[in-house]
């Protein structure tokens, strides 16, 4: 079966500027696939290439087996698209704005209003559907923004950084959302700085710098690039911190990490090194608060692949 999104060897160039230098993505019918990269990686510029947005001066790409370049308004029709910044009407109400877009879609207005009434329910936003969008919160914007993106149905959908600016509780909405999409079959491309934000929602991930796919996998898969598992205990009673430690080095052969909270950590070969020292510390009595065997987080993946950490929007903001 042909790939949802395909594009193989985008190249774009903005004068001297290079912001895609042969970028290939891919992703299957009812999967998400999440692209990170920090700030002027190229994720926005490989988006709105698959949005029919802008056109690439190399390489090709089609969605569900439509060429973008050439069969851009047939490309149109299969794909939903929401940007970094809300793009409705501050003037108009929400049903206002959804059957609008449903109309410039072909359908009824009957069926464009049907559908409006649909999304917002979805939403959360019928009891505010009425009031003119200038009034709404930033979260109440964003959830309006993806819900024109659905109007239409489509098969496969953009999501440009879609949480930047929400508070926790908003940003797992909208995940329950993604979520409920992909469960009807939709593909999602979702773009994102929060990191945790690709590892709860993407089938794979592919991470693009300078313009370049530099790694591409799933979330498990990338997070042995920087090594292997990592043991992590935290003793009940501070005193066997030393004697926990001991076990640790004994059965890994690594020097254990304290931390001031009394948490040892040590990287750890294989599982049966990790059931070993489970078992050695029930024989030397060490009760625990705090056990786990852990793959390395996104975060380190990200600093090892690119040199440096994710950049957070919220703190972007803030800073402005």
């Amino acid at each position: 079966m042909t790939d949802a999104i395909r594009a193989e060897g985008l190249v774009k160039r903005f004068g001297e500027t290079t912001a895609l230098a042969g970028v290939s993505l891919a992703a299957a019918h009812g999967t998400v696939l999440g692209v990170l990269g920090p700030n002027g990686a190229g994720k926005t510029t490989a988006v709105r290439i698959l949005a029919t947005l802008l056109r690439p001066d190399a390489g090709h790409a089609t969605i569900c087996g439509v060429d973008v370049v050439r069969d851009p308004a047939r490309v149109r029709r299969l794909i939903g698209l929401t940007g970094q910044y809300a793009s409705v009407d501050e003037d108009l109400t929400a049903v206002e704005n959804l059957v609008l877009i449903g109309q410039l879609l072909n359908l009824r207005r009957s069926e464009a209003r049907a559908r409006a009434k649909e999304l917002l329910e979805w939403f959360g936003l019928t009891e505010v559907a009425g009031r003119p969008i200038r009034t709404y919160s930033g979260g109440m914007r964003r959830r309006l923004d993806l819900a024109a993106s659905l109007v239409g149905r489509p098969e496969v959908v953009y999501l440009d950084e879609p949480t930047t600016g929400l508070d926790p509780a908003k940003r797992e909405d909208l995940w329950g959302v993604v979520r409920a999409l992909v469960a009807e079959g939709t593909t999602v491309l979702l773009t994102t700085q929060y990191l945790e934000e690709a590892d709860a929602l993407a089938d794979e991930i592919s991470i693009i710098n300078r313009g370049r796919v530099i790694a591409h996998g799933t979330p498990a898969e990338l997070k042995r690039v920087v090594g292997g598992q990592t043991i992590v205990v935290r003793p009940t009673d501070p005193d066997r911190i030393a004697d926990t430690a001991a076990i640790l080095r004994a059965v890994t052969g690594f020097e254990p990490e304290s931390s001031r909270r009394g948490v040892l950590t040590v990287p750890a070969d294989s599982d049966r090194v990790f059931t070993t020292v489970v078992r050695r510390l029930d024989e030397a009595g060490i009760s625990v608060i705090e056990l786990s065997l852990r793959l390395p987080s996104l975060d380190e993946v990200f600093f090892a692949l690119t040199g440096h950490g994710a950049t957070n929007p919220d703190d972007q903001e803030r800073a402005a």
